[in-house]
């Protein structure tokens, strides 16, 4: 049986650097606000922004918006899609990595 990984085996969703670093940071805390996500990876406004809608569209983010005083309060956390997706994701990287001690055995 052939078990190499193929490229289609790598969700493209997660496997950007960003989306990654967010999800990362979302499977150990629960939930983040935009502010502590933003500020925790060092990323822009608009950066996060744009990289959380696209997590959200695929369904592995929840994004909740309400109201702190007159503030606007956004909150992110992870669905049981996009934490069955981060799984899939690590398991595929150790088959990857298995593949190259393999290799490198011989």
């Amino acid at each position: 049986m052939n078990d190499s990984v193929k490229p289609d085996d790598i969700d493209p969703i997660i496997h950007e650097r960003v989306r990654l670093a967010i999800v990362s940071a979302l499977t150990v805390a629960p939930q983040l606000s935009f502010n502590e996500l933003k500020a925790t990876l060092g990323l822009s406004d608009g950066n996060l922004s744009a990289h959380s809608k696209s997590l959200e569209q695929a369904g592995y983010i929840k994004i909740e918006k309400t109201l702190k005083g007159r503030r606007s309060y956004t909150t992110m956390r992870l669905t049981h899609k996009g934490y069955d997706a981060f799984g899939r994701y690590v398991k595929t990287l150790r088959r990857i990595i298995d593949q190259g001690d393999n290799l490198t055995e011989k």
